[in-house]
């Protein structure tokens, strides 16, 4: 496994996706986003994100369209965040272990997209 400086470089370099990855939840990533998957084994955390596409977290017409997540990790343990704005967190669920090599990760779902930042 790379180091935790050149996963980030490496996700830095994701401006935009040609291809698109369909979820078995009906949701769709980028390559971005299989990069960081297959590169850090944390194919858990989409799952984790889309499965909390609920009516109730969607019935919030802030979160219909766009959504920010951050992992957190810390020790071995982290926490999932759910964001409708900056600061606006929605929704937490900790998780508690996991062998994530980042310490913080944020993404965005746009429109049923799960995508990096810098592909926004």
């Amino acid at each position: 496994m790379k180091k935790p400086h050149q996963i980030k470089a490496a996700l830095d370099q994701f401006t935009g996706s040609t291809v698109i990855y369909k979820h078995w939840l009906g949701l769709k990533y980028t390559e971005g986003i299989k990069y960081l998957a297959d590169e850090t084994n944390c194919y858990w955390l989409i799952d984790a994100i889309f499965s909390h596409q609920t009516k109730q977290l969607l019935s919030n017409a802030n979160l219909r369209e766009f959504q920010i997540w951050h992992l957190r990790v810390e020790n071995n343990s982290g926490i999932l965040i759910c964001e409708w704005d900056t600061n606006q967190e929605v929704l937490r669920q900790e998780i508690e272990y996991t062998d994530f090599p980042l310490s913080h990760i944020k993404l965005y779902l746009v429109e049923g997209t799960l995508i990096l930042p810098s592909e926004y």
